[in-house]
């Protein structure tokens, strides 16, 4: 059997991350609205506004809604992290409620992440 390198290792370990997170939770999905003082001034609360609405309007109950600080790309705000079992997270940015909405229908609900609206797909860990 061949030796695991470092980087093997890393990659075990991010596929597993974000299904043990959410799975401890209960949750299916978990999406992220970065709302640091850059964010808000951006229009996050609106986001995060129209994600909640979403979120009660369909009725469930295994998708967490959360904020962070800044995610430190300012220029992109308002921003929010998909996160959801078994799939690279997405971040997506230049967001609205409109956008928002279109995010939770597609990415959330179908599991299609949006790819016009998508800055990054993948983990953005450093090592």
């Amino acid at each position: 059997m061949p030796r695991l390198t470092v980087g093997d290792l890393q990659k075990i370990k991010e596929k597993h991350k974000t299904e043990f997170t959410l799975r401890e939770g209960g949750y299916r999905a978990k999406v992220t609205v970065h709302m640091g003082t850059c964010g808000i001034a951006a229009g996050a609360r609106e986001v995060m506004t129209a994600l909640l609405d979403e979120i009660s309007g369909a009725g469930i109950s295994d998708v967490i809604a959360t904020t962070s600080g800044c995610a430190g790309l300012c220029a992109r705000e308002p921003l929010a992290t998909v996160e959801i079992i078994n799939a690279p997270p997405v971040k997506y940015c230049d967001l609205n409620a409109e956008k928002m909405k279109e995010i939770f229908r597609e990415h959330i609900m179908a599991g299609n992440p949006v790819e016009k609206y998508a800055l990054v797909v993948g983990c953005e860990t450093m090592y």
